[in-house]
């Protein structure tokens, strides 16, 4: 088969804008999973309610839902601390966290879905921005806008927690509470406050990844489904709690699905990504960079 350039670069263009919101998706995954050991499984279900908020304000008041998310934050930051104190006083304070709290997470995860179909139905909703539709062409290269946004507030986001994460105390004391609890009390830090806290902004970054979805994808409840085994394995391919890896392993899944859809049609890109993560994780058991 005769590959043009032309298709080949717009591909590989496209697949790291795809990868931008990969990243945006799993980041929150990364800090539970990979720095807290807390398998929330739900978590795609919080991104579909920030997209529902999002569709909610932008169609009632006009208001972009990148903005929307924005002003979200506190709100997803409180649901995420409110959710990880009753998971520690019914489950990881009584030694309990393995399958019941896995239990607890998918039940959340149904409850949430359900809720969402009640209120809205299985129709999908839609949101309107000035972004939505146009491209930016710089020679034969097409960035559509509704893809670019998403992967610029993305790597905003990035970088926000990892500066958060690394040049702060409370950052470091997330990063710290997975490696020695004992060493973080004696530096008079609560680890149960901390996790709390990391959790919280787990949960917080749902608001920004649920915005970016309904930017690039008409959504109805169940669609998070979709998104479950995909941002577990960035995260594990990226190497847990590495923000960077996470990074990586996100544009480099969204690139391989590109040029599998592009060259040999989306029912195969699914397949092909899940196959590249297994060769990598046989090559670097510990992901790309390692756990950080």
């Amino acid at each position: 088969m005769e590959i043009s350039a032309d298709l080949l670069i717009n591909a590989i263009v496209a697949g790291l804008l795809l990868g931008g919101f990969y990243a945006a998706v799993t980041v929150g995954v990364s800090i539970a999973f990979g720095i807290l050991d807390i398998v929330n499984i739900a978590h795609p279900a919080f991104i579909i309610l920030g997209s529902y908020i999002a569709y909610i304000v932008n169609t009632r008041l006009g208001v972009d839902p990148i903005a929307v998310s924005l002003l979200m934050l506190p709100v997803f930051y409180a649901l995420g601390a409110a959710i990880y104190q009753v998971y520690y006083l019914s489950f990881e304070k009584r030694g309990q966290e393995a399958l019941r709290g896995l239990a607890f997470f998918f039940g959340l995860l149904f409850v949430t879905e359900v809720m969402l179909i009640l209120v809205f139905g299985v129709d999908y909703r839609y949101v309107e921005a000035r972004y939505i539709g146009p491209s930016l062409h710089i020679g034969f290269v097409d960035f559509p806008l509704r893809m670019l946004v998403p992967c610029i507030v993305a790597l905003l986001l990035f970088l926000g927690l990892e500066l958060f994460l690394s040049r702060t105390f409370i950052g470091r004391a997330i990063n710290a509470v997975a490696q020695d609890q004992l060493a973080l009390k004696l530096m008079a830090a609560d680890p149960v406050r901390i996790k709390r806290i990391a959790f919280g902004i787990s949960i917080a970054t749902c608001a920004i990844a649920g915005a970016l979805l309904i930017i690039i994808q008409p959504v109805e409840p169940s669609v998070g489904r979709e998104y479950i085994g995909r941002v577990f394995a960035i995260c594990v391919l990226g190497g847990l709690g590495s923000l960077p890896g996470t990074l990586i392993a996100a544009m480099l899944l969204g690139v391989v699905e590109s040029l599998t859809s592009t060259f040999y049609g989306p029912s195969w890109a699914p397949a092909v990504a899940f196959g590249f993560l297994l060769i990598t994780l046989a090559v670097r058991p510990a992901g790309l960079l390692g756990r950080r």
